[in-house]
């Protein structure tokens, strides 16, 4: 008979005569076990085996008060010692006692190996017979591993079966390990947070918040990261936060509504009320009018059905309003004509403007005219400038994924980084595409190496939105300083020159490195 059968024999004697697992009883029926199968273990031998440990007056001793278990043994023990020494032997005697409670509360924990070597030191020491600091230090340790022991791993079970902290066996006997068990609770979790992200997407609100979107990426790095108390928490703040954000969403587009009708309501009034043709029905969709605006509506679909009514009245009784029309018909020809002048001219004003169109910094031309500024100062004077040449890596694969809108966001969301990172004597523009251009006064390349990492790293951990989805943006920066060459032309070539380096050498750096 093995070891092994022996155990199970032990396991079934308990559970049909149904007495408490404790250690001593369970090493009781495991030695009785052994016995009846004719099995040594040294373990079994009783106290015989610290009897044969002590001299031979005290094992005569022993023998004569008829010890028998390990207690006694400790008890007969902890009684000679006191007769010897009392005042040695009461504090000894108070630190084996603190030291069985601590072992006492750590059994519960023993599916532990940390505790298990704990356990060994204990027994090596007594048997030993450590003295007073050993046994201090060993109390010690042992309030240390109460301490810091933590059994939570035991929830990573809760997938296949109820967990029961203080019974490991029945919650190993009740785990369902079915081949695919844990994988498909995985799958489901996957599907469930790709619901779940798409739905904290406001339905109103064109933006997202900064938690809201950390929470998102979070469940799709940790889908199982769902079935947490902190995700449930973190939950709820952005459902309240997207319901406040679509809630104030609708209210500026009630207000913009409601400021169209009111000038929809005066326009149209204005022009009814200049009309000498002014008929019945026409006075019906002023007192419409009127009403609408002495009473507004408070929702979309309400102000929808009102403006549609009022607007099919006034569409069948417009032509009483065509003299009038026909009057102005010179003027507004006229006006027509002028407008288009003024256009003409607005053109030629923005074409001439010193500021892009889009990031409302400084365009190329204004940029070059600054150039030139910076260069007289420095043949005049002597005053050193640098210039940082930047540009967006893969700007091309944004427009491509994500189109010229989110193209045109990213673009809005790096000039705003530039103009944080700017001084208010630094000049920043865009010059062209996806390459900006900063004019660095004052500043050696040492200067402009730290100013360039500044927003090379701003931009690496931006969070450029669009729709709901993050765009990853990085950027390669080229500097160069205007003693460093002959010529403001040779100054412009070198920044574009490392300009291309950076982007060779990997992009999301800076040249000279």
């Amino acid at each position: 008979m093995t070891i092994n059968q022996i155990v199970r024999n032990t396991v079934d004697r308990l559970k049909a005569e149904g007495k408490v697992w404790t250690p001593d009883v369970y090493t009781e029926t495991f030695c009785a076990e052994a016995k009846k199968a004719g099995f040594s273990v040294e373990d079994c031998s009783g106290i015989d085996r610290y009897v044969s440990l002590l001299d031979k007056k005290t094992a005569e001793e022993i023998k004569q008060y008829r010890v028998r278990t390990t207690a006694e043994l400790i008890r007969f023990l902890i009684s000679k010692l006191s007769r010897l020494n009392p005042s040695e032997a009461s504090i000894l005697v108070e630190l084996l006692s603190s030291l069985a409670k601590k072992m006492a509360q750590s059994i519960d924990a023993l599916h532990n190996p940390d505790a298990s070597a704990l356990a060994k030191k204990t027994i090596a020491i007594l048997e030993t017979q450590g003295g007073a600091t050993q046994i201090d230090l060993l109390k010690q340790a042992w309030s240390n591993f109460l301490t810091i022991y933590d059994d939570t791993f035991l929830m990573r079970l809760a997938t296949f079966g109820p967990v029961d902290t203080a019974n490991l066996r029945k919650t190993i006997e009740g785990l369902n390990l079915q081949e695919g068990g844990a994988q498909t609770v995985e799958i489901d979790h996957a599907k469930t947070v790709r619901l779940l992200v798409s739905s904290l997407v406001p339905s109103i609100a064109p933006t997202m918040d900064t938690a809201t979107i950390q929470l998102s990426q979070k469940l799709r790095d940790n889908p199982a990261y769902i079935a947490t108390d902190e995700c449930e928490k973190e939950l709820k703040t952005a459902i309240s936060m997207r319901i406040a954000l679509d809630k104030q969403s609708v209210e500026e587009m009630v207000r913009a509504l409601d400021t169209l009708l009111e000038k929809l309501s005066a326009q149209l009034i204005e022009l009814i009320e200049r009309s000498e043709n002014s008929t019945t029905e026409i006075r019906e969709v002023k007192r419409d009018l009127e009403s609408l605006e002495s009473n507004k509506p408070s929702d979309f679909k309400t102000a929808h059905k009102r403006l549609y009514a009022i607007a099919s009245t006034l569409e069948e009784k417009v032509e009483v309003l065509s003299k009038d029309l026909k009057i102005h018909n010179d003027k507004v020809t006229q006006m027509g004509k002028k407008i288009a002048t003024l256009e003409a001219e607005l053109s030629q004003a923005t074409q001439a403007s010193r500021e892009d169109f889009l990031t409302k910094l400084y365009n190329k031309r204004a940029i070059e005219e600054y150039l030139t500024i910076k260069e007289a100062e420095y043949e005049r004077h002597g005053r050193t400038f640098s210039v940082a040449m930047l540009d967006l890596d893969h700007f091309k694969k944004v427009n491509d994924t994500y189109g010229h809108e989110a193209g045109d966001a990213v673009l809005l969301a790096f000039a705003k980084i530039l103009k944080e990172e700017a001084r208010t004597s630094d000049i920043v523009g865009r010059y062209g595409g996806e390459e900006f251009l900063a004019i660095l006064g004052d500043t050696d390349l040492t200067g402009a190496k730290v100013f360039c990492e500044k927003v090379r790293a701003h931009v690496e951990q931006a969070h450029f939105m669009f729709q709901g989805e993050r765009i990853s943006v990085s950027v390669s920066i080229g500097a160069a300083e205007r003693k460093d060459y002959p010529s403001l032309k040779a100054l412009m070539k070198g920044a574009d020159e490392r300009l291309y380096s950076a982007k060779r050498k990997g992009r999301n750096r800076i040249e000279p490195a």
